[in-house]
């Protein structure tokens, strides 16, 4: 008790008092001067609510890394492949300029088919892993991953100590005791597994390391505002401000931190209950000794919120990003009250998800969920039932009662990271996005540790309560590491998607891709059809669809499928160039120019367009305006071999040797190891009768590929002309052992072997 006194007595000035709005003592759980004439009184509320023990760290580290382990060999899969392997954003060579003006996907942020999704300091921590790993090799980027989340769960032990500041005394837990807890059910849901498992999570994390970060700044600039002889209480608020800007950086995500702030520094530190501020009682709502330092660093964090969000909308050229219809159909009803019925029910869903993670999908869009069109749906009742979940949730906490504030404080950790997601403010890209959970889910932890003191209060069987939190905790852990096991491979990850969401016409597409690129047609036509029938104006399956049928010879329906993609998005260049290609197989030489143009309107940039339209043009005669195509091409991606090669073989049919030579040396400049330049140009200085330039080149051309029969082929006709006739034997010989359907070399062989006999 003397202690406890003496704890009191220490903080008479009024500097240092922060009010319970409960019972109007002071309240020892707050934040108070810290400084070397405190001693007495640090330790007495040392020993009213421990620190955390260091083991804790470790324990939550081997934890959260020991979940996800097993995903450190895992591919680049799904978004990993745009935003990673695809983005030349990421490799090393390209300018670090370019990375602050391209969106996280490598596309110009200021154009109007950008996602405006802008985390290039994300993007360089991509660029780092590709710098000490060599290239791009998934193992690095993964255990990097891993890692950044066994920082952040512990990184979320001081910050959830912070947020449950106000943590009751009659509590059954001690407050490091649920702060242990939470953590630990933060470090094993397996929510995470996607902002964990897949490397394009790398920005939720950075985003939930800077959230964390930045709270602990503001909390200590909090704490060294009771100090009067403190000089760093302005630095640790404009470190908190820059720490929250570069989480921004790191993901969008990241600004809502600012809210957090600003409702622990009310409802904790000055007292407020969310009662008072619901009423505006206004006698109450404020303790006027910290009036004005509350309002200051309200008005800051007020300040700093403004400039990012400007900056940002700056960044963004003043256009919100565009989405379809496809992928977040909710937001699109016209009704309005079904509208916000939608979104209650994909709210309430969202809630399982982290209740019962049993059910995870890397995809909820494209019919996932089907939208709610009729007030008779019996899905309505889930959403009311969230309505009413939460408005009992929002009722305790404005309660008066000693547990309000930390409840109110879970919630708004619970609450304020989700609004980005939540197509109140704007629309967003998706329907249900796991990884939008990822910071909410703190909260929700928070709110699982006050509901399982509430239940140990009433309940006496302590084993039971045990044995139960260590069973959960134990799922929790295993579906973790069951899931991440699925996100190691694409074929995996998308199996599992179809099994939770059947209705899904992505998760169908993607399956499909996968089984197109190992060669399994079949089955890639069915997943196709499948996406299609599910989703009838999903565009990207149609164009798949076609290019199979186009190589089976199924040019019609080919066709009609293009046709159809290009009708539901006209700006589908990719599909526009392939309707191209199929048009031009069935001579509708015409149209199939029109369809070459129109992609390459829609995609300036479009060296393959630009090659394919070229062929067309040497198809109907018109060789300059081949050439100029080709030339098109090789100007905008320099090693486009076939358009090198293309040029040479039609100088070479024309007779136009020099120009042949010109082109050739042009394209070895710049890609010195392409066998077929060095091909294509020997077979030209060979009929030029240049022997020795020509047998260099043919020479160079077997050393890079010298499996292809049909360089040894012609290295033999050149010295079968050169009258070298036993190196010309030789190479024909050895044409034939590789390829012996090779008529043409039997008959030059034929021809040498009477030529050599007759000498």
């Amino acid at each position: 008790m003397h202690e406890r006194q003496k704890h009191r007595s220490s903080k008479h000035s009024p500097r240092h008092r922060v009010y319970n709005n409960n019972n109007n003592n002071y309240d020892d759980t707050k934040l108070h001067k810290v400084s070397s004439l405190q001693g007495q009184s640090q330790k007495s509320q040392s020993s009213k609510h421990p620190a955390l023990p260091p083991y804790y760290y470790a324990i939550i580290f081997v934890t959260a890394v020991g979940c996800f382990i097993n995903s450190y060999d895992g591919d680049f899969v799904f978004d990993d492949m745009e935003a990673i392997l695809h983005n030349k954003d990421v490799h090393s060579g390209t300018p670090l300029s370019v990375v602050f003006s391209n969106d996280f996907w490598g596309s110009k942020i200021a154009t109007n088919t950008s996602h405006k999704s802008y985390r290039p300091l994300t993007v360089l921590s991509f660029r780092l892993n590709h710098y000490i790993s060599g290239g791009l090799h998934p193992r690095g980027f993964h255990i990097a991953n891993i890692l950044l989340y066994g920082l952040l769960c512990c990184l979320l032990l001081p910050t959830v100590h912070s947020l449950i500041q106000a943590w009751p005394e009659h509590f059954t837990l001690q407050r490091y005791q649920a702060t242990f807890l939470a953590v630990l059910m933060f470090a094993v849901h397996p929510v995470h597994t996607e902002c964990v498992a897949g490397i394009v999570g790398r920005a939720d994390l950075l985003c939930a390391i800077c959230f964390c970060l930045g709270f602990l700044a503001y909390k200590q600039s909090i704490e060294q505002e009771g100090d009067p002889s403190s000089k760093s209480k302005l630095s640790w608020l404009l470190l908190c401000g820059g720490i929250t800007a570069i989480g921004v950086l790191c993901k969008e995500q990241a600004i809502t931190v600012i809210g957090v702030c600003s409702a622990f520094d009310i409802l904790v530190v000055n007292g407020v209950s969310m009662e008072t501020v619901l009423t505006f009682n206004s006698s109450h709502f404020f303790n006027q000794k910290h009036i004005q330092s509350l309002l200051r660093r309200q008005f800051y964090l007020l300040l700093v919120g403004v400039a990012i969000l400007s900056t940002r909308m700056w960044v963004m050229g003043s256009e919100p990003p565009i989405f379809q219809i496809v992928d977040n159909p909710h937001s699109f009803v016209n009704n309005t009250i079904l509208r916000v019925l939608n979104y209650n029910y994909i709210y309430a869903l969202n809630c399982w998800i982290l209740v019962f993670p049993a059910w995870l999908c890397f995809d909820w869009s494209m019919g996932c969920i089907p939208v709610i069109y009729s007030i008779f749906d019996l899905r309505i009742s889930i959403a009311f039932t969230f309505i009413i979940g939460l408005s009992c949730l929002l009722y305790k906490a404005a309660q008066s009662g000693p547990n309000s504030r930390v409840i109110s404080m879970s919630l708004t950790v619970l609450i304020v990271p989700f609004l980005p997601a939540s197509n109140l403010f704007f629309r967003v890209g998706f329907v249900i996005a796991e990884r939008a959970l990822f910071l909410p889910s703190i909260g929700y932890c928070m709110l699982c540790i006050i509901g399982l003191d509430v239940v140990t209060q009433n309940i006496k069987q302590k084993k039971l309560i045990t044995g139960a939190v260590i069973l959960l905790l134990a799922a929790l852990a295993i579906k973790s590491i069951q899931r991440s096991s699925e996100w190691r491979k694409e074929v995996d990850l998308f199996n599992s998607g179809a099994f939770v969401c059947p209705l899904n016409a992505k998760v169908h597409y993607n399956i499909g891709k996968i089984a197109a690129d190992r060669g399994n047609t079949d089955l890639a036509i069915e997943k196709y059809r499948l996406a299609i029938s599910l989703s009838p104006k999903y565009d990207q399956p149609m164009n798949n669809l076609a290019n199979i049928l186009k190589e089976q010879g199924h040019l019609r329906e080919a066709e009609n499928l293009l046709i159809e993609a290009v009708t539901i998005r006209p700006e589908f260049a990719a599909a526009w160039m392939n309707l191209g290609i199929v048009q031009a197989a069935l001579k509708k030489n015409a149209s199939s120019e029109v369809s070459y143009l129109n992609a390459l309107k829609h995609r300036r940039r479009y060296p393959d367009c630009y090659y394919n339209l070229g062929n067309l043009y040497l198809e109907v005669g018109k060789h300059q305006q081949a050439m100029d195509a080709w030339r098109n091409a090789t100007i905008q991606q320099p090693t486009h071999v076939k358009s090198w090669n293309n040029m040479m073989i039609l100088m070479d049919n024309l007779g136009k040797t020099e120009q042949v030579e010109g082109i050739g040396k042009q394209a070895l400049n710049i890609v010195p190891d392409a066998p077929t330049i060095h091909f294509n140009l020997a077979n030209t200085l060979g009929k030029a009768a240049r022997f020795s330039d020509s047998e260099k080149h043919f020479l160079r051309a077997i050393d890079l590929d010298s499996g292809n029969a049909q360089y040894w082929s012609n290295i033999g006709v050149l010295y079968h002309r050169w009258n070298k006739l036993d190196k010309a034997e030789n190479a024909y010989l050895k044409a034939l052992k590789l390829d012996s359907s090779l008529t043409n070399t039997q008959d030059n062989l034929n021809m040498l072997l009477r030529k050599k006999l007759k000498t």
